[in-house]
């Protein structure tokens, strides 16, 4: 881009307040903002510059930072949380730029040609793309590939980050000092806990990740069915379950939550899948627990949510290519009228949002302790992306753009009207 009479510098002029705490390198040899400013960004190529123009959002941003193209020598790619923050505290210098101003940049921009760049190898197909390959939303069909590109990934890769526990939710914390394993163990024990599961009831968990659920309630005696849609979790769930002698308690089937032929459970679990289900499935959804639970069986819903109902339920461009397919958001208010709407009681509701938080800094931190390993498992481009995904999701839960909830729900016993849960909350016991 040297022959622009407008340097890359001018072009951020544009859209920042030059009293912006920032300094900006670009490739044209141009900088924007002092050398003593906390934050350092560098623009290493005329096709981070093109990736924007292109998409003027997170998706055009990430393409440019996956690639390399965008980057900061402040940056620890495995947990890029402070960079992160630092970029959220310019939100108060952005400026518009007027209509003269944008089209001078363009003119700039597309004299040395209009160049589409390639997106990076490790994006995913579009939404149209997918429904141009019949991959519907929401349909069985399109479940099963849109779990399988997020979690047929290696098992060795996971592990990195998420640790011995290899549990991919939200753990609990009784303390900050708490190591990542004893709270993802506490995290399991209050779910089972809250199902007031006993020696002998049976239970099905619904999007069983590795199956740590399984061997945590199989240990107390229960018996376990899990089900998920990715065939790399389930050789781990079966394998632990096979290590630990489990076999005749748990379980772990490939299998849509719809086709368990099943019923009858004393409690049924789905941690961290909802965001798969799709907002206008949650009726559908909920009423088939509702089928597959005994009268006065519990489910257990915990999933990550919107702060408010007036959000668009999709997430953005970014999420959707790289890390959820079809992922959507709800609100708490959104999904407690719908599990009542079923026809379930809902007993408590419970805001885990600054645990969620702080399982995501352990996993960012073990992410970087294992860089060198993740590039060679996976590559470079896949390692960024799963510390850029992890480090902006510890952001929002701090500044609670996002949420997560579990949600405590027993099914009416309409013979008798009562339940056989105890009075004592769970919490008490």
């Amino acid at each position: 881009m040297a022959r622009s009479n407008m340097t890359v510098a001018e072009m951020i002029g544009l859209f920042l307040d030059p009293a912006a705490p920032v300094q900006i390198t670009a490739f044209d040899g141009s900088h924007f903002g002092d050398s003593a400013a906390p934050l350092h960004l560098e623009i290493k190529n005329s096709r981070a510059i093109y990736y924007i123009a292109e998409n003027p959002n997170d998706l055009g941003l990430a393409r440019a930072y996956l690639q390399g193209d965008l980057d900061s020598p402040d940056l620890q790619p495995g947990n890029p949380y402070q960079v992160f923050k630092d970029l959220v505290a310019l939100k108060k210098y952005v400026k518009k730029p007027g209509k003269a101003d944008l089209a001078r940049m363009a003119a700039a921009i597309f004299s040395h040609g209009i160049r589409i760049p390639e997106p990076p190898a490790i994006e995913g197909p579009s939404l149209a793309k997918r429904l141009t390959e019949g991959l519907r939303p929401h349909t069985r069909k399109g479940d099963a590939a849109t779990v399988s590109y997020h979690y047929d990934q290696s098992n060795d890769f996971y592990r990195l980050f998420l640790g011995s526990s290899m549990t991919y939710t939200c753990a609990v914390f009784e303390k900050p000092t708490d190591t990542l394993e004893a709270a993802q163990e506490h995290k399991l024990n209050m779910v089972l806990d809250k199902m007031n599961l006993k020696k002998g009831d049976r239970l099905l968990d619904v999007g069983c990740g590795w199956g740590s659920m399984e061997v945590a309630a199989a240990k107390r005696g229960i018996h376990v069915i899990g089900v998920t849609l990715a065939e790399e979790q389930v050789e781990w769930a079966q394998e632990w379950i096979r290590k630990e002698g489990l076999g005749d308690l748990a379980e772990v089937r490939l299998m849509d939550y719809r086709d368990v032929p099943e019923s009858g459970f004393d409690g049924i679990c789905s941690i961290g899948m909802m965001e798969h289900v799709g907002y206008k499935q949650y009726p559908s959804y909920f009423k088939e627990m509702m089928d597959k639970l005994r009268p006065g069986g519990i489910l257990l819903n915990h999933q990550i949510t919107r702060t408010n109902s007036h959000d668009n339920k999709r997430a953005g461009g970014f999420i959707d290519r790289y890390i959820f397919p079809d992922g959507e958001l709800a609100s708490p208010a959104e999904i407690e009228l719908a599990i009542q709407d079923t026809g379930f009681e809902v007993m408590t509701q419970e805001n885990l949002r600054q645990h969620y938080a702080l399982t995501l800094q352990h996993w960012t931190e073990n992410l970087q302790d294992n860089w060198e390993q993740a590039k060679t498992m996976v590559g470079e481009p896949k390692a960024r992306l799963w510390g850029l995904y992890m480090a902006g999701s510890r952001l929002n839960f701090e500044i609670n753009n996002i949420q997560v909830h579990q949600f405590q729900c027993i099914k009416p016993d309409p013979a008798t009207g009562t339940y056989s849960y105890p009075l004592r909350p769970w919490w008490d016991r």
